[in-house]
């Protein structure tokens, strides 16, 4: 018997994976969008908007504000 994965309803680790190659996603706009050669830590923090919010505010997944085309 064929077992059918569908899209509609990802499991866990699925959402986790998603929400990683989102974020990484980010960081290379980001870092193609940088005239330095690295990133600095703040500016990685700000990408993926962690830091000053500390430990009390959840955990937020940024979207794509654009696409490079």
């Amino acid at each position: 018997m064929t077992q059918v994965v569908t899209l509609s309803a990802p499991h866990a680790q699925d959402c986790v994976a998603l929400a990683e190659i989102e974020l990484c996603g980010e960081l290379m706009i980001a870092a193609a969008d940088t005239l330095e050669e690295r990133l600095s830590p703040d500016r990685i923090d700000e990408v993926l908007n962690v830091g000053a919010g500390g430990a009390e505010s959840a955990p937020t997944i940024p979207r794509q504000a654009r696409h490079r085309g």
